[in-house]
């Protein structure tokens, strides 16, 4: 079979993405345009501001993809591009760039699950992994534990109830005053506090124990800073930081491997923004290292949004027969599994 490249394109939040991809297991180009400066005057992702600053940069972006990778718009054999979910104004601008680069070049359009390419950001980074195998998500917008049954097969284990995993992170950085993005820099001031110092609480579900809760969590850490404002008491923000984000750690992995224990696999990953956080890294590698449980994670670069993880999703469903007609529109609120 010869190979197959696909054309990527990723723009569901605040990154414009472009990306050539091989057979969905290696990367050729892998261009990202980050808007982080822009948005971290606002304290968060401002839509407009995304969607526009998309339209300004997607045509650059998508020709030094291929440039970068070496090959033209003919030599591709598909265009592919995220329709969702995410940010409804900042999907239309690549959906509709990619329709009509699509539609001029003569090629076969391929819209991609933005979640399931975060999953299939593992495929790039470890040739030999292969279903089935359990995966968490974990990013800005969603929390879900998922048995990845075969190339776009998913079986929802769990997933959270009501703020993701990454949602807790953004509002309780911006609570100790530490900004946009919060997950990255909770991290990193994590490093310089004590994770025992508060007893945050562990939220589990009634009745779904591979269901997650962090708004009881986030409560929990406001609660705490309003009681120290009102005592006059001093707040070690590290300690916090620290606390919090070894709350949300020790659930994720409590749950995932209570998955991994009663389904009885010896592989597991992880994807997705958060994936990308240092200590909840570790303490996986640390949980699956005393199971014997292979463990897999794609660098960083693979965890936040890239084009890249969309042309390897995208490839096993070109080779599946999926093919999108010029009718394609952003479904903001898609979740894993669903399909148009």
């Amino acid at each position: 079979m010869n190979d197959i490249k696909i054309l990527a394109i990723e723009s569901s939040c605040d990154e414009t993405a472009a990306a050539v991809v091989v057979n969905g297991r290696e990367a050729l180009s892998n261009v990202i345009s980050s808007q982080i400066d822009i948005h971290t005057l606002y304290g968060g992702v401002v839509p407009e501001i995304a969607s526009r600053k998309h339209t300004e940069r997607i045509n650059r972006v998508v020709d030094k993809a291929l440039k970068d990778a070496g090959v033209t718009l003919d030599e591709v054999d598909a265009v592919a591009v995220t329709y969702g979910p995410g940010l409804v104004g900042a999907l239309l601008v690549g959906v509709s760039f990619a329709k009509g680069l699509a539609f001029a070049a003569g090629k076969p359009l391929i819209g991609v699950h933005h979640i399931e390419g975060h999953i299939c950001a593992n495929f790039l980074q470890f040739k030999e992994l292969v279903p089935p195998f359990p995966c968490l998500i974990v990013s800005g917008g969603h929390t879900t534990l998922t048995r990845v049954k075969d190339y776009g097969e998913y079986e929802i284990l769990g997933r959270s109830c009501d703020d993701s995993a990454g949602e807790a992170f953004d509002k309780v950085a911006r609570a100790i005053g530490l900004g946009y993005p919060g997950g990255p820099k909770i991290d990193a001031l994590s490093n310089e506090g004590d994770a025992e110092a508060i007893a945050f609480p562990r939220a589990k579900v009634d009745g779904s124990e591979f269901d997650f809760s962090f708004s009881g969590l986030k409560s929990a850490v406001l609660n705490y800073l309003n009681s120290c404002a009102l005592k006059k008491e001093e707040v070690n923000t590290a300690d916090v930081a620290a606390s919090f984000q070894k709350a949300v750690v020790d659930v994720l992995v409590e749950h995932s491997m209570l998955a991994l224990e009663k389904g009885g696999e010896k592989r597991f990953a992880i994807a997705g923004g958060v994936a990308a956080n240092r200590h909840l890294r570790a303490a996986f590698e640390k949980a699956c290292s005393e199971r014997g449980v292979e463990f897999y994670c794609p660098p960083p670069v693979l965890c936040t949004d890239n084009a890249a993880m969309i042309g390897s999703a995208a490839y096993f469903e070109y080779i599946k027969g999926v093919r999108h007609g010029l009718d394609l529109n952003a479904m903001p609120a898609l979740r894993l599994g669903e399909r148009i």
